[in-house]
This record gives C-alpha cells, structure tokens and sequence, in this order.
C-alpha cells in the first residue's frame, strides 16, 4: 500500500541524507521526559519509529484490515499483498530469496525455530553445539534447551579483554564433534562487529552449520546475507525501526525443506484430515495461525525507509557519533568502556568508579537521558568481565553531536552527586 514519503527519495543520488530533516521524522524524540529534552541513547533496546512506519501501520487498519491468506474479498487481497511484499523488500533488503525468508516475531523466536526444528531432530550425545562468549541469551539458551534432550553439550568460544573474538581459538575449537556455531554479527553489548563471513566460510568447510544474530547489525549496516555465507540468520523488526512483534529467519532453501515444522495450525497445511496432514511449502510451513499483519506492513514500510536513507551513509553517520561519543566518555576519570575493537558499532557499555549501573541509569533519567543499565540479556559476558551490570549508551542515525554534548553533562552531574 501507498504511505507517506521518506525524507530522502529512494531513486535519489548517493548524497548523504540531511539527518536534521530525518530527524524530525521521528515524532517521539520531540517529547521532554522530567521536564528535560529527551535523549534517547537505548537504540540497541529498541528504536524509535519514524511517520512513514506509523502511518503505514494506521493506515491497514483504516483501509484494508483483514486475514490473510484465507479470503477472496478485497480487504483479504490487499493486507495479503501487503504481508507478502514485506517479505520481498525484505528478501530484497538482504540479498535473498522471498521464499528463504520466514516471517517471525524476532530474534528469539527464529533462533528458537532453529533450535527446535532443526536441531532437535538431528543431534545426539557427543555433538557440540560451538556458542561464543559475547551472545545474548536468545543464542544460548535455545541451546542448551536443545542439548539437555539431545545429550550435545555447549563449548564456549571465548574473547579478548578488548572484546574480540579470539579467531585462532575459533577455528581450533571447531573439531569434528561441533554440528552447529552460534555467533552474533554484532555484539549488543560490546559493539563488535564479528567477521561473520570469515567465521561462517571456517565453518562449511568443516560441515558445521551455522546460526548467525543479526539483530543488532541490519538496522545499522549493509547486510548480504548470501555474501556472509551462513545457513541461518535473524532478525529483530523493532529494532531497525519498525514495530515490535516483527522479525525473520532466513534459512537455505534445503534446510527449510527438510525441517519439520515448529507450531501445527492454520496457514501451515495444505490439507489436514484425521489420518494425517500435508504441511504448505516453505516458508509458510513455519507460519502457523494468524502473524502480526499491521506490523508487518510497518516492518516493509521500515526496509523502505532505510533504504531510502542509505546503509552506507546510516554506518558512516553512525561512527562518527561514536567516535564522538568515545571521546567524550574518556575524558571522565574513572570511567571504563568495556568493548575497545575498532571499527565497532555504535554502542558504549561502561561503568563509572564508585556508582552502582542501576544508579547511574536512574538518576541520568531524571535529566531526561534514557540509557540501558543491567546486564543486557548477555550474563556470561559480564561475568567475563567480573561485573554485576553496566550502563548502555547506544546510538542511531537520528541521535545528534548536541545530544551527545547534552549526555556527557548529565553524567558528570550525576557522578558528582554519587560522589
């Protein structure tokens, strides 16, 4: 369906987008918390929606609200075109087939449909399943679910004190005993970028299947996932501006052929009688009941807006707030950065000396900075590090040079009220 334009025209030049204007596409971050201008730094939480994403989620509901896939009228065609041209821009997003891609609602459930569909079935006692050190709990936790049924067991593909992954480690840990690596594209704790494409052509070439976390890269770089050369990949919808509920797996064709499904229902059949059912074809073998249709059509309206904008000018954009960012926090005596690899993400986990992260967090909300405190879905990480919680600030394209200015000033107030 038609929605209202992106700031910058798709079939524009290569030119950098004016980040002033897109900013001002995102109506929330013009709103004042404790009576502060808001700061919004918890993008790898969850990001913000622009106005072409909520106007395409009202306008399904206004105009053409209904099922899809199981209606002839013309609200049924309309929100089932919708659904499916999600899928493609997003295929197309990725450098994928449409029908590669299994829509979801995030990261953890695609993970959790690998985890049980594919793994399950296959592996036994004596497998290893190769997760490393810095992976949210939605990569590890599937797993060990996976290996207390089967008798597989975890190994743990350990880091550098900078937060690298230990490469040479990597490889020598990939024996023949390992079916499966799990590994994040980026670190959403760290910002490290893995070179997943090196790691994944280590792993074919040792017959080990491989699950990549790209939640918290796709929103923030160009992503080729054919290039990278895995066999599963992830994502999360609301984190690269589009609604909650919202994500995909994409999987090799043969994989989703050959995996049974994950849930029974509607959409998922071709036909069911009492003596047995023959399920649809891939991917909507793995779409059971009715999906998240609004978010959906704000999923493909969000792939529109990056696209619109440029991957290539939202990474440059990006590492230049970071750099900013970084330099800013490492003017603050006591305060550590945890995650020091360059070309990193725009993401900052540190701790101030002295001040507790929960701490920290609160009383930089009542300046109106929203950051993440805590140990970020990622606890085996922290305990590498020997600590309880970090702060998260956590940048976006539409974040500013001011607001960065404006954050390092709360902190060092606060710090002094710590003190």
């Amino acid at each position: 369906m038609n929605t209202s334009a992106s700031p910058v025209d798709a079939a524009a030049d290569a030119a950098a987008p004016d980040w002033n204007q897109v900013r001002a596409e995102f109506p929330l971050l013009l709103r004042q918390v404790n009576g502060k201008p808001l700061i919004y730094f918890d993008n790898a939480n969850t990001a913000q929606k622009p106005l072409p994403v909520i106007a395409a989620v009202d306008e399904f509901y206004r105009r053409y609200n209904a099922n899809v896939s199981r209606a002839v009228h013309a609200l049924g065609t309309e929100a089932t075109d919708a659904y499916e041209g999600a899928r493609s821009r997003l295929a197309g997003f990725l450098g994928v087939r449409a029908d590669e891609i299994v829509l979801c609602s995030g990261t953890t459930f695609a993970i959790n449909l690998v985890a049980y569909s594919w793994a399950l079935p296959r592996l036994k006692a004596g497998d290893v399943i190769l997760v490393s050190r810095m992976e949210h709990h939605a990569n590890i936790v599937p797993w060990q679910l996976v290996a207390e049924r089967t008798g597989a067991s975890i190994r743990v593909a350990e880091i550098t004190p900078e937060g690298a992954l230990d490469l040479d480690a990597l490889r020598r840990a990939m024996t023949p005993e390992v079916k499966l690596l799990a590994v994040a594209h980026v670190s959403n704790v760290l910002g490290t970028v893995n070179p997943v494409r090196e790691i994944c052509r280590e792993a074919r070439r040792r017959g080990i299947v491989t699950v990549v976390d790209g939640s918290q890269a796709v929103p923030h770089r160009r992503v080729d996932v054919a290039a990278i050369g895995c066999d599963f990949y992830a994502l999360t919808g609301h984190k690269m501006f589009g609604p909650t509920g919202t994500g995909a797996l994409w999987a090799r064709r043969e994989h989703l052929q050959a995996m049974p499904p994950f849930l029974g229902g509607g959409e998922m059949i071709k036909e069911v009688s009492f003596d047995g059912t023959v399920f649809n074809d891939p991917p909507h073998k793995f779409e059971a009941g009715t999906p998240n249709i609004a978010g959906f059509v704000g999923l493909g309206a969000a792939v529109d807006y990056l696209d619109a904008l440029g991957l290539q000018h939202v990474e440059a954009h990006e590492a230049e707030l970071l750099a900013h960012l970084t330099e800013e926090l490492l003017r603050i005596d006591g305060l550590r950065i945890f995650g020091t690899t360059p070309d990193k993400a725009a993401v900052v986990s540190f701790l101030v000396e002295g001040a507790h992260a929960h701490d920290l967090a609160t009383l930089l909300d009542l300046e109106g900075v929203a950051v993440r405190s805590g140990q970020h879905c990622a606890h085996p990480l922290l305990q590498f590090y020997g600590v309880a919680a970090t702060c998260r600030a956590s940048l976006a394209f539409y974040n500013t040079h001011e607001e960065i200015e404006g954050f390092v000033a709360a902190l060092k107030k606060v710090r002094r009220l710590l003190a």
